[in-house]
């Protein structure tokens, strides 16, 4: 059965070494899901401008639907510099479409029928996005996955808009770095990392909580229950949009009745393959997709 996914929040230009790839977080999301089958959105803002038009051009290419009214701000766009290992680091420009999405009838209309949607702490910098972003969350159906990946870029973030989106999500999507902060932003640093994940699990009354540790595997909580996955030994391309990969596939098994551990393994799985290939983008083999019935 199709349903809506939407990806809401920054869309954006990756400007890699070898040139710029389209990219953004909400952007990944909806494409990754989107190979599954289901009827997925990119939800974000570009501008009146050149890159504007490459914008949603290259979604079409992709073939990933959108909602992106046009702005008078630029189209946003990040400089990303990769390490030996092929991990990036971001400058992230300010001021631009992404800040400025607006709550049309379109994208309330979206929100309305929306069965899971993942949405970040970046696009919450600016007051105009994150009040479309909760008034996104407060349109959707009760039974709608709400995933707030929480993705700490630089300094753009609050303790305020991580406290806000704990409450309104019902899954939390975070790394061991992230924990990390979140842990002392809180004010439990001693906790190790199962206890920390246990603590925000009960104390935002979430339905699932994923962690994600890099080489070093990852893991689901649920009340009651938690799964661990390693990570496969892959040939490493980069690492950009594995996380989102990710987060587009375990989203897709669990709306697909997938029992968590085999979500789990699935999302694992996908994201390998998104680190073997350049690019937030890649296409899915086949043997990964035909895993969702």
């Amino acid at each position: 059965m199709k349903h809506v996914i939407v990806g809401l929040g920054e869309a954006l230009w990756d400007c890699l070494p070898e040139g710029k790839k389209l990219g953004g977080a909400p952007a990944n999301f909806a494409y990754h899901a989107g190979q599954f089958g289901h009827d997925t959105y990119a939800i974000s803002a570009v501008g009146t401008d050149a890159l504007g038009d490459e914008t949603l051009a290259a979604f079409d290419s992709k073939q990933v639907k959108y909602i992106m009214p046009r702005v008078d701000y630029p189209t946003g766009t990040v400089q990303v510099e990769l390490d030996a290992q092929g991990v990036p680091t971001y400058e992230i420009k300010e001021g631009v479409a992404w800040d400025h999405i607006p709550f049309t009838p379109e994208i309330e209309n979206a929100a309305k029928n929306c069965r899971a949607v993942c949405f970040g702490s970046l696009a919450q910098r600016s007051s105009v996005s994150k009040q479309t972003i909760h008034r996104f969350l407060d349109a959707t159906p009760k039974d709608c996955l709400k995933i707030f990946d929480i993705n700490l870029r630089q300094n753009f973030y609050t303790r305020e808009v991580i406290c806000d989106s704990m409450r309104q999500c019902n899954i939390l999507k975070i790394n061991d770095e992230e924990l990390v902060s979140i842990g002392r932003m809180f004010g439990y640093p001693g906790l190790d990392m199962e206890n920390k994940c246990w603590l925000l699990l009960g104390k935002y009354n979430l339905d699932m909580l994923v962690l994600t540790c890099g080489v070093n595997g990852s893991y689901v909580f649920a009340p009651n229950m938690k799964t661990f996955q390693e990570t496969p030994k892959v040939e490493v391309a980069d690492t950009v949009g594995a996380g989102d990969s990710f987060t587009g596939a375990f989203a897709s098994a669990i709306l697909a009745g997938m029992p968590i551990p085999d979500a789990h393994k699935l999302a694992v799985d996908v994201s390998a393959f998104v680190c073997t290939q350049s690019g937030a983008m890649p296409r899915l083999p086949k043997k990964l997709t035909d895993r969702i019935k």
